[in-house]
C-alpha cells in the first residue's frame, strides 16, 4: 500500500492553528474511511512524563495529531524530531546536543507512505524556520515535493505574511493547493476585507474560514472547512 493523499501543511507564522488544521484534515479522512497518519517533522517543546516504563517525553501537538490519525505509528516515526526547548528548531536542537537532518525526515515520510492511504506532514513554525545552520523548513517542504496547504493566522499584519509565504512556496517549485483563514485575534478589525484581499491574490483556493473555537477539536474545526478540491482527496 503507498498513500495516495499527501499533503505538507505550512503556516504564515507560528501558534497560529498548523496542528488544529493538521487535525481537522486528519478527521475529515478518517470519517471517509480513509487510513490516515499525520508527521509532525520537528517538535520543538516537549513535557517529561513518568510511566511505567520510564521517563517518556511529550508534545502537545505530535499529542494531538496522532489523535486524530487512525494509523498508529511508532514515535521515532510520528516525531522524527522531539526537541525539549520550546524555542525555535535550531535553537532547541543545538541545546540538545541533536542534528536535523531533512534526509532522515524524509525517509520517515517514505516509510510512513507505505502503511497509510492519506499522509499529512505538518512543518514547524513558518515556511523559513531555520532547522540547522545550513537549512530550514522550505528546503524540507522541498525535499519532500508535496502540495501544500497554507494556514493564514487571521490578525494584523496576515495579507503581508501570507502573500510573502505563498511566494517562498512558488520560489521552492512547489504547489500551493489550498489555504485556510484561521481566526487568531477574534477582535480584529476588518477580518473579512482581509480574506477578501487574499482570496484575490493567492493562487489557490480559500478551503474555509474557521472562527475563535472554544476549543480547537478536529470535529468542530473541520465543520468550517471543505477539502474536496485538494487533488487526490478521497471521495466520500
Amino acid at each position: 500500500m503507498t498513500a495516495t493523499f499527501n499533503c505538507f501543511v505550512t503556516g504564515t507564522d507560528t501558534e497560529i492553528g498548523k496542528t488544529m488544521i493538521s487535525t481537522a484534515l486528519l478527521h475529515a479522512l478518517v470519517e471517509r474511511g480513509v487510513r490516515a497518519a499525520a508527521i509532525k517533522s520537528v517538535a520543538a517543546g516537549a513535557t517529561a512524563i513518568q510511566t511505567s516504563a520510564g521517563q517518556v517525553w511529550h508534545n502537545d501537538d505530535a499529542d494531538a495529531l496522532a489523535q486524530a490519525a487512525n494509523v498508529v505509528l511508532p514515535p521515532k516515526l510520528a516525531t522524527p524530531y522531539l526537541l525539549h526547548e520550546a524555542a525555535a528548531p535550531h535553537v532547541s536542537a543545538k541545546l540538545q546536543g541533536v542534528s536535523i537532518d531533512i534526509a532522515h525526515i524524509k525517509s520517515c515520510y517514505a516509510q510512513v507512505r507505505e502503511l497509510a492511504d492519506a499522509v499529512v506532514v505538518e512543518g514547524v513554525g513558518g515556511f523559513r524556520v531555520p532547522l540547522s545552520d545550513h537549512a530550514d523548513t522550505a528546503d524540507l517542504a522541498q525535499e519532500l515535493g508535496l502540495p501544500v496547504i497554507m494556514v493564514v493566522g487571521l490578525r494584523l499584519g496576515c495579507l503581508n505574511h501570507a502573500l510573502l509565504t505563498a511566494d517562498a512556496i512558488a520560489a521552492r517549485g512547489l504547489k500551493l493547493v489550498g489555504w485556510v483563514a484561521n481566526t487568531v485575534d477574534a477582535g480584529m478589525a476588518f477580518a473579512e476585507d482581509n480574506v477578501e484581499a487574499l482570496v484575490a491574490r493567492l493562487p489557490a483556493p480559500l478551503l474555509g474560514c474557521v472562527p475563535r473555537l472554544a476549543a480547537p477539536l478536529p470535529a468542530a474545526a473541520a465543520s468550517y472547512l471543505d477539502f474536496s478540491c485538494l487533488p487526490n482527496w478521497p471521495k466520500a
